[in-house]
């Protein structure tokens, strides 16, 4: 998926977050490859387009495009923090063989919550484990 400098730069503005090089590449990376990567994994797929990029520069962007709501993070399984740029409501599949992880489309809405009578509900995540179709085959 093609995602222009323009569209980035506007979802960042409209958020009331300043547009810095770091920024725009971090969430063009995001909105682009749909990975779920690590900072650190984001860290390397852009320091050849941003030499001067650091891991403090991209835990920081992470942690600023959160909090504007342009990004989720995502903690699977107690390990590395995840990022995504896919904000509407959706699940993510774990591979427990590779590790990758994978979006799939499911109504968080309907969920039955009733049995948390009282209590609120702020955030809603939905992680499902196995094996994907390529670790099968092996």
């Amino acid at each position: 998926m093609s995602v222009s400098n323009a569209r980035i730069i506007e979802s960042l503005e409209r958020a009331g977050v300043r547009p810095s090089g770091a920024r725009v590449h971090v969430l063009k990376y995001l909105e682009s490859n749909r990975n779920h990567p690590t900072a650190d994994t984001l860290f390397r797929g852009l320091k050849d387009v941003l030499p001067t990029l650091s891991r403090a520069s991209v835990y920081n962007t992470v942690t600023a495009l959160e909090s504007a709501g342009l990004i989720r993070r995502l903690n699977i399984d107690g390990g590395e923090a995840r990022y995504d740029a896919h904000m509407p409501d959706h699940g993510h599949f774990r591979c427990e063989a590779c590790g990758a992880v994978r979006d799939f489309d499911t109504d968080l809405g309907a969920l039955d919550l009733s049995a948390l009578d009282g209590y609120t509900v702020g955030k809603r995540d939905l992680f499902v484990f196995g094996k994907c179709p390529d670790c099968q085959k092996k």
